[in-house]
């Protein structure tokens, strides 16, 4: 195999891939399930495969990734329709502290011994089970939990202190660019922005690295 083929059949796979996981659903990268992990290596495999494979070309490696692609998504449809194939393709979460008791029964059916649920805890800030009243391990293996009252981090409702809602913040200028598209959807103008940075001592928009706009805070501005 040449340079020249080996090239083409790495950019056509990879963007091949890059496709078929948009396809397929953010779900692929954020929520990895164990079957969204084997159908990731598979598909790498298979590509991986056919492009060092001499007798396989690029119609080649696009049936074998399409196919695979299209096998996930049937499933994953198949998942949305049917609960019990849903349960058997993602699994289902485990009570595994109930009411501040470990649940041993829950721990042994997930090959799960207690210094890994402790490894789980202390990624979640808790430092003892006694500050838990209840834990799930979810599908994908993290651990969500509902701590005690008492170890309970208190709210600003619960403190009684006034609070007023949050906007998200807007990205304005990146790199010296301004980002006309946020511009429209905080409905601003780049005049605004424009004088808005000026009356911070900015009148070159090539030396701002970074400007956010937030409604209750304003205009944030880092320097290159």
């Amino acid at each position: 195999m040449g340079f020249g083929q080996l090239t083409v059949e790495l950019i056509f796979g990879f963007f091949s891939l890059l496709l078929v996981t948009r396809f397929l659903g953010k779900t692929q990268i954020t929520q990895l399930t164990a079957f969204d992990f084997i159908s990731a290596l598979i598909m790498g495999e298979l590509l991986g495969n056919a492009i060092y494979d001499d007798d396989t070309g690029v119609v080649k490696i696009f049936y074998a990734i399409t196919v695979w692609g299209l096998l996930i998504f049937a499933i994953q449809i198949l998942g949305q329709k049917s609960i019990f194939f849903r349960n058997l393709l993602e699994g289902t979460p485990s009570l595994v502290i109930q009411k501040g008791v470990i649940n041993r029964q829950a721990l042994k059916k997930n090959r799960m011994n207690i210094n890994e649920l402790l490894n789980l805890l202390r990624i979640k800030d808790v430092f003892s089970v006694r500050e838990v009243e209840y834990a799930i391990l979810e599908a994908n293996g993290s651990l969500t939990l509902l701590r005690k009252p008492e170890f309970d981090t208190p709210t600003l409702s619960d403190l009684k202190i006034p609070f007023q809602s949050k906007s998200l913040p807007k990205l304005l200028v990146s790199d010296g660019i301004i980002l006309s598209h946020e511009l429209q959807e905080a409905n601003l103008s780049e005049s605004w922005l424009r004088n808005e940075l000026e009356m911070q001592g900015y009148s070159d928009i090539n030396n701002i690295f970074y400007a956010e706009w937030r409604e209750e805070d304003g205009l944030f501005v880092i320097e290159k």
